[in-house]
């Protein structure tokens, strides 16, 4: 009897494909190596692209949102200006000593958008350490360099109950810090923002649309900050530019700081 051939078992590396290209079983598994390796290695240049491309900002904001918590509240959008030369006269604190105070800035309790529509103030602190009122390890680091003494916070809710605001003023070493640190919020402000003040009369909604300005003014920044109080993006009825202007309204302890330098204009 003629013994039965046995059959060599098939690789676990031969694919019909190869095979029928008259691959041979080692030479299949030696081009599958290869090919894998390149597709690791494809794979980690782009996985550096990709990483590249984020860079460091965005480890900035995880880092800085967690000093607030999982409700981080900031703006969405922020516009900065440089100072006016009217505010030349506060260029420098050395002239301007006299410290700020509550009173002074937030005299006002309301503060007029229009005939019917008032901002109140519901909220108010002076904090003479900085960072008691600010987060974010780069601005942190900002103020203090720029020798900041003192930050003034203000929190007004619109009398219709539909809007929320914050007005804080920061006072500085001098007008280039000033200016500096604007310049710096208009691509900095999500890694690094004024912490809000809190009532039961209005607040910012944790994870809600806002938007914010920044303001030179001699040695002092003024920082606007708006939203709705339901969280949701303006539409064409909300007035955000009077709502910015009324409440750019504690701006005026900085104009009567310029009149006591100069004296009254003519």
């Amino acid at each position: 009897m003629s013994r039965k051939r046995r059959r060599t078992p098939r690789s676990d590396w031969q694919f019909p494909l190869l095979t029928d290209w008259g691959v041979r079983p080692e030479r299949q598994r030696l081009l599958v190596i290869i090919v894998t390796v390149i597709g690791v290695l494809a794979s980690g240049v782009g996985l550096v692209t990709i990483i590249g491309s984020i860079g460091t900002y965005s480890s900035e904001q995880q880092a800085s949102a967690a000093v607030l918590g999982s409700g981080a509240t900031l703006p969405q959008v922020f516009n900065g200006w440089s100072s006016p030369k009217l505010f030349d006269p506060l260029a420098e604190r050395a002239k301007d000593g006299r410290a700020l105070t509550e009173k002074e800035v937030f005299g006002q309790s309301e503060l007029a958008v229009s005939k019917k529509l008032k901002l109140k103030l519901v909220a108010k602190k002076l904090d003479s350490d900085c960072a008691a009122a600010l987060w974010g390890a780069n601005l942190l680091e900002q103020v203090s360099d720029a020798g900041c003494t003192q930050v003034a916070r203000g929190l007004y809710a619109s009398s219709d109950g539909r809007y929320v605001g914050q007005y804080t003023l920061l006072n500085l070493k001098d007008g280039q810090s000033a200016s500096g640190l604007v310049e710096s919020l208009k691509t900095l402000y999500r890694g690094g923002w004024t912490r809000p003040l809190t009532s039961s009369k209005g607040a910012f909604p944790p994870g809600g649309y806002s938007e914010a300005g920044g303001y030179a003014l001699g040695h002092y920044v003024g920082l606007v900050w708006l939203g709705r109080t339901d969280g949701t993006e303006p539409g064409p009825r909300d007035d955000f530019v009077s709502l910015t202007l009324a409440l750019r309204g504690a701006e005026k302890a900085v104009y009567r700081r310029v009149v006591a330098i100069t004296g009254p204009s003519s």
